[in-house]
């Protein structure tokens, strides 16, 4: 089976094609540097995103802090985790990059900004 990708990873935006074979990448071609090629490998086998989101806060200037991941997660897990997300409150000064919560999905979710106490 073929599969076309436009790859991400540079501002050349190849025009990929790979040939999977039992979910597997086998070949790929059309790209222009070796990083086409590990792109189309994680979107086939195993693709990945950040997330990015926002939670609620409780006193704190912010109503709505936002956060995201600081790795990707598996795309499979996206719904889950923003399942997740609507539960996590914030009540605690935070500047941007702190950790809201360790080991989310098996990476770290962070602030995505600085929001203060009233």
């Amino acid at each position: 089976m073929k599969k076309e990708l436009i790859c991400v990873e540079c501002p050349k935006g190849c025009s990929l094609d790979a040939d999977i074979e039992n979910g597997k990448v086998v070949s790929v071609s059309g790209n222009k540097c070796p990083r086409g090629e590990e792109y189309a490998l994680s979107e086939i086998e195993n693709p990945r995103r950040i997330l990015t989101s926002s939670v609620l806060c409780e006193g704190l200037e912010v109503r709505m802090l936002p956060v995201r991941t600081d790795q990707p997660i598996p795309k499979a897990q996206l719904m889950d985790a923003m399942n997740a997300v609507k539960k996590i409150r914030v009540n605690r000064k935070v500047k941007a990059g702190d950790v809201i919560v360790p080991g989310f999905f098996g990476v770290n979710l962070i602030s995505a900004r600085d929001a203060g106490t009233l």
